[in-house]
């Protein structure tokens, strides 16, 4: 996708003279690890080359641009909500408490957060809900990149401790070889027990 194209929608709100961010998640659908959001505020002028959803990236290209969101972004902040945040809240409750805790990093505070998907959860600041925003804005994209990249570094560490699970590989989602780590050795501490009930 042009680049371009994906600062349209924010160019009409910025003609608004509204500060606003971008949030995305990363993380809500693997077997074991927290999941991670980042909220990002980007400059006016488009100056990330080949910004686009984290999925459709290959890994070195996130990790370009990862580097060149965090130089020239006006402001962003990553946090984590932790696996027993996500059982003490279910999934969805404990991504918003990570959207919440990376808006709270930004600074300045954005009046407006552009937040992927269509979910009816509360944020600290008002919300519009963009489907597909993560391809459809620069500034979700940029966002999805800096959660994505947090997460699977986060994940390389979780490896390094528990290497029995192939968390360097799969990320925590449930491949086959996941599943069959599990059967043998059991759930670690960084699993999530409400995904493994469906575990045949």
């Amino acid at each position: 996708m042009d680049t371009m194209d994906l600062y349209a929608y924010e160019r009409s709100l910025a003609g608004e003279g509204v500060l606003f961010c971008g949030v995305d998640e990363a993380g809500r659908g693997p077997l074991a690890g927290p999941v991670c959001a980042a909220a990002v505020i980007l400059p006016a002028e488009p100056t990330i080359d080949g910004l686009n959803d984290s999925k459709k990236l290959t890994e070195k290209a996130r990790d370009r641009l990862y580097d060149q969101i965090c130089e020239c972004a006006v402001s962003f902040g990553i946090a984590f909500a932790t696996v027993e945040e996500i059982e003490a809240l279910n999934i969805k409750g404990a991504t918003y408490l990570a959207m919440a805790r990376a808006i709270a990093e930004l600074d300045p505070a954005p009046a407006l957060a552009l937040v992927d998907g269509n979910d009816k959860n509360t944020l600290p600041v008002p919300a519009i809900k963009v489907v597909k925003g993560d391809s459809l804005c620069a500034s979700i994209a940029a966002a999805s990149i800096l959660a994505k990249v947090t997460r699977d570094r986060y994940m390389l560490e979780l490896d390094a401790l528990y290497p029995q699970y192939g968390f360097a590989r799969h990320k925590g989602y449930g491949t086959r070889a996941h599943y069959d780590a599990l059967r043998a050795y059991g759930p670690s501490a960084v699993h999530r027990p409400t995904y493994l009930r469906k575990m045949h």
